[in-house]
């Protein structure tokens, strides 16, 4: 993609006014070739602008050159930026289960798979439930197994087949 062509095509984060837990993504309309500020220099908004770029389909050398971010980390965002545009061709009736679970093993909210398949986060909710993708509880283990943790710290995540933790007994 040309240089000149990123800056109308890349999006500015937005707050919606009548529900701030929403971000929403507006075009802008920039024909100066120039490119955001917010790519080059740190600010709140980059991230935000760093995934319309990817969006856009700018390649991950030149955002490499313009942000210095790590290219793993620009990979990363791209695979989470190309599932999202990967959910949005799907309705709640046509989305696969896979589909689903590789969507919440990436991280995606119930709200943002809603959104990206028209749907309501509820609605989502309950689609993963019917299906059993249900997160697990998993340990992070704080001495590396040297001897038996005393303190638990747990986590919830969909990436994982069980619990660690035992539930059955009485605490």
């Amino acid at each position: 993609m040309p240089l000149p062509c990123l800056w109308a095509m890349l999006c500015q984060c937005k707050i919606s006014e009548d529900n701030p837990s929403v971000m929403l993504l507006s075009p802008i309309r920039d024909n100066s070739g120039a490119f955001p500020p917010e790519l080059e220099t740190p600010t709140d908004k980059r991230i935000f602008v760093l995934a319309a770029a990817l969006r856009a389909g700018y390649e991950i050398e030149r955002l490499y050159e313009l942000t210095r971010i790590d290219k793993w980390f620009l990979y990363k965002m791209k695979n989470i930026v190309e599932y999202s545009m990967k959910l949005e061709l799907f309705t709640k009736d046509e989305l696969p289960r896979h589909d689903l679970l590789k969507a919440k093993c990436l991280g995606f909210s119930d709200k943002q798979i809603a959104v990206a398949i028209q749907s309501t986060e509820l609605a989502v909710r309950r689609l993963r439930q019917e299906w059993k993708i249900l997160p697990v509880v998993k340990q992070i283990d704080t001495v590396a197994a040297e001897w038996p943790a005393q303190t638990n710290y747990l986590y919830l995540t969909y990436n994982g087949e069980g619990h660690d933790v035992d539930f059955t007994k009485p605490h």
